[in-house]
């Protein structure tokens, strides 16, 4: 009977983690030329993240939520490795513009940076897309400028 249980139950987990389509009904994309990926940039829809002087406290507030429901249970906001890098420094070593990519569009720059691929032989774990919308990203970004004690 325990058998039965853990089969059945690993049964549940395995549909569970799927999305209920087979890999044919999913819409093929084609690969981006990997000679068209800006490193400075990224991949994705922001060319230009305009920052201000000052961090704004409410962005930062509100960052500082969605780190701690979406991303510390993987960051830590020193420089120690969790499963993923942590985050100090962080803009200070990238533009605005590729953290906000990289926020909102994880898979693709996963498989055209040389630098996250060579991170992610480190950290063995792809980042997942947390699926935010821009102003979450740029309310994270503000969270990640404060933590890096920008002014």
């Amino acid at each position: 009977m325990k058998q039965l249980f853990i089969i059945a139950l690993s049964a549940l987990t395995f549909y569970a983690c799927g999305d209920g389509q087979s890999s044919s009904d999913q819409p093929q994309q084609k690969p981006m030329d990997v000679s068209e990926y800006d490193p400075h940039r990224g991949q994705g829809k922001f060319e230009n993240v305009d920052l201000g002087a000052a961090i704004d406290p409410t962005m930062a507030s509100n960052g500082k939520q969605v780190y701690e429901v979406k991303c510390a249970s993987c960051h830590k906001l020193s420089s120690e490795r969790l499963v993923g890098p942590g985050w100090a420094g962080v803009t200070e070593r990238r533009r605005p513009e590729w953290i906000m990519n990289f926020i909102t569009n994880p898979d693709a720059m996963l498989d055209q940076d040389p630098e996250l691929q060579a991170q992610l032989e480190i950290c063995l774990v792809r980042m997942p897309n947390q699926n935010l919308n821009d102003t979450e990203a740029r309310d994270l970004l503000e969270f990640m400028r404060q933590n890096d004690g920008a002014k």
